[in-house]
């Protein structure tokens, strides 16, 4: 079975999926098989073990966010599930906005 999730740091408790994922996938991650539990697009975190609403978010070895509920085993891992602790949740988010029609100064 080929890798299809990357661990970036020994203490993680996420990895990054390589390719979008769908429910019952199995999943391949430094030797070990994940279920996959919800649909997953590439990029986005896998959870390697089961975390604790309250647990840290481990990645690139250090915490990332908090899990706001309880995370299964091969559950998707983003911000349906955990508060980051590098920004405000409720307003620092990315949304796409209309393109500027303000021209460059001569």
């Amino acid at each position: 079975m080929p890798q299809m999730a990357i661990v970036l740091a020994p203490r993680d408790n996420v990895a990054m999926v390589t390719t979008d994922v769908r429910p019952g996938a199995a999943v391949a991650v430094n030797g070990d098989v994940l279920a996959v539990q919800d649909p997953i697009p590439f990029g986005h975190k896998i959870a390697l073990s089961t975390i604790s609403a309250g647990d840290d978010i481990i990645k690139f070895g250090v915490p990332i966010g908090k899990a706001t509920t309880a995370i299964a085993r091969g559950q998707h891992v983003h911000i349906h599930n955990i508060e980051s602790v590098y920004i405000n949740n409720a307003v620092d988010h990315y949304e796409a906005s209309a393109p500027s029609t303000d021209q460059p100064a001569d």
